[in-house]
């Protein structure tokens, strides 16, 4: 069975994403060392970056703690792409030429691009073709080495599959259409840290006024800067994914009838309340097969990776300072 590249897509993003410093006050240090090679704070933060859009919210020390997580886990996926890198070495594994070339122009493939048109698109990030072609071969190197020490039992038994499917029955519901309706209080660009204090306590105190009793709908159509405030800010029906993920996730954990804090987005602040929300059918068995196979194996794959991932870290001298 033909194993997924998980390093190959993670590192290859965090690469296009190019560099940046969270801190660049802080003085480097090092962080981490594997089996005598060192991993450093700006390391460790340049791959963060990209995550940093999940910690908007909150305020600034709570988004420290939260940042702070996020560097521990890129640091722990760093110590782990260090270990595989050690083992590449260790087993003595190559890419040829040829396989190398070929996963380029697969790259192209899929992006529709020509060898122009990339190679602009990575200057536009900061890297040259040599480096991005580095990394992809570094990339190559570890999913070889998965490849053949990351085994799983390719025959499972139709049994298995239907106790899978019972067990992760709710990943395999159709899509759950849902109605939010919504009070927006506007945040541009340009506003200034206070700016943003103000509106929020204006939200606050229309919350407020909900919150005792004040009608949802009336608040709406007198106070939301959003078009749909004519509605009384109903927004219509929306499946997963369509929205906002912050927004999104806090409508969906609301009950019917149930109003939300203030939540940040890009727009600004939003009081939500949720209308209405429809009943998920589960799609049949035989109709799921094929998807519920694949979710049986990716759930093996990644049991016996993590059993491969410990097994290393039993072999290397591995020391976290972080």
């Amino acid at each position: 069975m033909k194993r997924r590249g998980f390093f190959f897509i993670l590192g290859l993003s965090l690469l296009i994403s190019g560099p940046f410093s969270l801190s660049q006050a802080v003085v480097d240090r090092i962080v981490a060392i594997v089996n005598q090679e060192i991993i450093t704070l700006s390391e460790v933060e340049k791959m963060a970056a990209p995550l940093q859009e999940e910690i908007r919210t909150g305020d600034r020390l709570e988004r420290r703690e939260r940042m702070n997580e996020i560097c521990r886990k890129v640091l722990e996926k760093m110590i782990e792409e260090k270990l595989i890198d050690q083992e590449v070495k260790r087993a003595g594994i190559k890419v040829t030429s040829k396989e190398l070339d070929g996963a380029i122009e697969e790259i192209k493939r899929k992006n529709t691009a020509t060898q122009e048109e990339l190679e602009k698109a990575l200057a536009r990030g900061g890297l040259t073709f040599e480096t991005f072609k580095k990394e992809i071969e570094r990339q190559l190197l570890r999913s070889k080495l998965i490849n053949v020490s990351v085994k799983i039992e390719s025959n499972v038994e139709e049994k298995e599959l239907r106790e899978f499917y019972q067990k992760n029955i709710n990943r395999y519901r159709t899509p759950e259409p849902y109605r939010p309706a919504h009070i927006l209080f506007k945040v541009s660009k340009e506003a200034t840290p206070e700016e943003i204090r103000e509106i929020n306590k204006k939200g606050q105190k229309i919350l407020d006024r909900i919150k005792s009793g004040e009608d949802f709908g009336e608040m709406a159509l007198l106070y939301s800067e959003d078009i749909s405030n004519k509605d009384r800010g109903d927004l219509g029906y929306f499946k997963k994914g369509e929205l906002f993920p912050a927004f999104e996730k806090e409508a969906l954990r609301l009950n019917v009838g149930e109003v939300s804090g203030i939540i940040r987005t890009d727009l600004g602040f939003h009081i939500i309340k949720l209308l209405d929300r429809k009943g998920r059918e589960a799609l049949p068995f035989g109709e799921m097969k094929q998807t519920v196979q694949a979710d049986y194996y990716e759930m093996e794959f990644n049991k016996a990776f993590r059993q491969f991932i410990d097994t290393l870290k039993g072999k290397y001298v591995i020391e976290i300072k972080l």
